[in-house]
């Protein structure tokens, strides 16, 4: 990943990190922990396991909440796993019927994939990189072989069997796994000269990562071992230090140290940030001339660089922060001279540069900086790459990304926003953006490309004449056409007037609204709507067993994200988030409305903040949907906000306001947060699922959410828990795991909307 990528994800940084603590706020109250054995839970109505309820009351400007489920929190307690063991045998009983289908899904997904599969090689230094997968394994081997000629940019030719002429295996990811259920790789960083990896891991899921260091001379690994680390490792230009983070109590990425390889020194602290709204990350720029150090909160950001050739230097401010002001450092050489491109979101002559704009500046003299691409409302900057020949800006129109790219060869003294030619995409709905171009002075771009029909391709651009050169499509087996499949976009209307923006991918033989045979069909309507993140239409072999059988898809770009440019996010959140629920219900609204389904055959999906969205979603219109799919979610949202000794709450307070401090915030927080809102009536069948080791949104959430819901709702629709016992937020690790994941979520999914009636007993 690129320092600009860094930086931009740094800024939304996204739920985060929650780890069991002693009680909530102002009660410092929670249940014992036993060491008796546990009781089996009673069951209740439809036989799911009955939470015991342990009074525990939370009282905020003068409101006294009695939360009885609040002694889910402690993983550590048996009667807790007890209860999530009995809520996952519920969850099996009633979805066991689906267990062939399941299969048959598992089995499609297989039969598609090519299992044994090379990655294009992208070239760094002296060698070209790429990662290999074998049948039968679950993870990926990060490989490299020798570059012949120095002056030859054409990748090898891929081979999926046979070792590339001088390949090394850096690292065999499926060595590492053995004797874990869960791995995950973090950091995989070569030094500049080749000679040495630095690696981390986590086999639980907390990631909290294990960094080590590899000679790639001699295959040893050095006796330096750091753990606990954030993932992440950078190597100075003499390969003699390694940078990385460490977190947080509250997980919070928060310094920055320099490991002297080998060196056996104790390690140095070159940076720390002490202020808990703000993380910090590490990198280096594509040029290689400078270190970095982001820090970023949710609306605020600051920039530190260092010259690689001084690695135990002192880094320096690129500009200072001021509230409410992000920006983000890329280095250009220009006309022979060093700058720096920020693309920032500053207030100029009484304009608020929402959108973003782009400044330059000499690198001697930061704050010397004039406007380089101006701001357009509507347009919104997400980044700027430099390489040796050519400038590119990413950034988003119409709720679609664009990719422009001005090539400094043919451009007379500095570049100005006419120099930048866009990238022209195929389709009406797409996916596209900067893909694997590690080099500095590469003479030709690769981009990626796809949409909801088209897999994933990988392409060269030659700038000056526009030749594209196709290096990879990714293979779908079993003679997948994409002219079996339609994407269109619609607009939903919100009850305010706004135009939601939807995506929508069907199979040719279900017939649109309005055209001949059209009948109202299965629908999948997913969301998310926070963090300023943005869910392009994009290719999943896995999507084709729901559309192969009748299904219809639907990205619902609900306010929150960032489809539509800053406006659109801020629009979703702090005192106006109820925009990103009633989005999504308008949504599904208009889609029944036009006939492309019915609230009998249409189910809802989102995780993590899109689980919160699922759970103010089940609160709001329950009779949309015969079925509400909440991954990891976050449904917990004001107890978790409330409490700033839980990792990152207050960084958090950014993005959804401070209820602790703020009455108005909190009244707001608590007439929407889905576990404080769950009332009798007839709630849809409900499938939540979490994981045990989640740091970023407990599994106490879900756990506490189902319990309400099972005690509360009328109606005798399941209601499902499916806890990871050995995962994280992301779920489980390894593509067969994921595979059965994913046929297990389908299965559901297809039974709720009716595209599939399990056989009779």
């Amino acid at each position: 990943m690129d320092f600009a990528e860094v930086l931009r994800r740094l800024a939304r940084p996204g739920l985060t990190g929650r780890v069991p603590q002693p009680g909530p706020p102002e009660t410092g109250q929670r249940s014992p922990v036993s060491d008796a054995t546990p009781s089996t839970p009673a069951a209740g109505r439809n036989g799911a396991p009955v939470a015991k309820k342990v009074p525990l009351p939370r009282t905020h400007h003068g409101d006294t909440v009695i939360d009885e489920y609040e002694w889910l929190r402690d993983k550590d307690d048996p009667e807790v796993i007890a209860y999530l063991e009995a809520q996952n045998a519920y969850t099996e009983e009633h979805t066991a019927q689906l267990a062939g289908l399941r299969a048959d899904i598992f089995g499609e997904i297989k039969s598609r994939t090519k299992e044994t599969d090379m990655s294009v090689p992208s070239r760094r230094g002296g060698f070209w990189y790429y990662g290999r997968t074998t049948e039968g394994k679950q993870y990926a081997a990060h490989c490299r072989c020798p570059i012949g000629d120095a002056d030859d940019w054409t990748p090898p030719e891929v081979s999926e069997t046979t070792p590339l002429s001088g390949e090394q295996v850096l690292l065999d990811a499926n060595l590492e796994a053995q004797g874990h259920d869960f791995f995950s790789l973090g950091a995989l960083s070569v030094s500049d000269d080749g000679n040495w990896l630095a690696y981390s891991t986590d086999v639980v899921g907390d990631e909290r990562y294990t960094l080590r260091f590899k000679d790639l001379r001699t295959g040893e690994l050095l006796p330096d071992v750091i753990a606990d680390t954030a993932g992440g490792a950078v190597w100075s230009a003499d390969g003699a230090h390694v940078f990385y983070q460490t977190v947080d109590e509250a997980w919070r990425p928060d310094t920055v140290w320099r490991h002297d390889i080998g060196a056996g020194t104790d390690d140095v602290k070159v940076f720390h940030e002490p202020d808990e709204r703000y993380w910090v990350g590490m990198g280096s720029t594509r040029s290689d001339k400078y270190l970095m150090i982001a820090v970023g909160s949710k609306i605020t950001s600051e920039c530190y660089v260092l010259d690689t050739t001084d690695p135990t230097g002192e880094f320096r401010s690129v500009a200072p922060r001021v509230e409410g002001v992000e920006y983000t450092v890329e280095h250009a050489e220009i006309g022979g001279r060093d700058y720096f491109l920020i693309v920032h979101n500053e207030e100029r002559d009484g304009v608020k540069y929402e959108d973003f704009a782009v400044d330059i500046a000499p690198v001697d003299d930061p704050s010397d900086r004039t406007e380089f691409i101006g701001h357009r409302r509507g347009v919104r900057v997400e980044d700027v790459d430099a390489f040796r020949d050519y400038l590119v800006l990413s950034y988003r129109a119409d709720a679609l990304p664009r990719v422009s790219i001005a090539d400094l060869r043919r451009i007379d003294g500095m570049p100005v926003a006419e120099d930048f030619i866009e990238v022209a995409a195929a389709q009406e709905l797409f996916s596209l953006g900067l893909a694997g171009n590690r080099e500095w002075t590469t003479p030709r771009l690769r981009f990626g490309y796809g949409s909801f029909i088209e897999p994933s391709e990988l392409f060269e651009l030659e700038v000056t004449t526009g030749e594209r050169i196709l290096l990879k499509r990714q293979p779908v087996l079993g003679g997948y056409d994409p002219g079996d499949y339609v994407q269109t976009r619609e607009w939903a209307t919100a009850a305010d007037g706004t135009q939601i923006p939807l995506s929508i991918v069907r199979h040719r033989d279900v017939a649109a609204p309005g055209t001949e045979g059209a009948a109202p069909a299965p629908l999948l309507i997913y969301g998310y709507g926070s963090y300023e993140a943005s869910y392009d239409p994009g290719f999943s072999v896995s999507r084709l067993s729901m559309l192969d059988r009748g299904m219809v898809f639907v990205l619902a770009h609900v306010r929150g994200g960032g489809e539509m440019g800053r406006h659109w996010y801020e629009t979703g959140k702090t005192l106006t988030k109820k925009n990103t629920f009633t989005d999504f219900v308008d949504s599904a609204r208009h889609l029944v409305a036009r006939g492309w389904t019915t609230p009998g055959q249409m189910v809802a999906e989102g995780g993590s903040a899109g689980g919160l969205l699922m759970g103010a979603v089940a609160n709001l219109a329950p009779e949309l949907f015969n079925g509400i799919l909440a991954s990891v979610p976050f449904v917990d949202a004001l107890n978790s906000i409330l409490d700033p000794s839980l990792p990152l709450t207050v960084i958090e307070w950014d993005e959804w306001g401070d209820p602790l401090h703020d009455p108005v915030v909190y009244e707001y927080m608590r007439s929407y947060t889905p576990y404080e809102n769950v009332t009798a009536q007839p709630y849809p069948p409900i499938l939540a699922q979490t994981s045990l080791n989640d740091t970023r949104v407990l599994f106490t959430e879900a756990a506490k959410w189902v319990a309400r819901l099972q005690e509360l709702s009328t109606s005798d629709n399941p209601i499902l828990l499916k806890t990871e016992m050995s995962a994280g937020h992301g779920g489980v690790s390894g593509r067969y795991k994921q595979w059965e994941e994913a046929s297990f979520e389908i299965a559901w999914i297809l039974a709720q909307t009716g595209a599939y009636t399990a056989p009779a007993e």
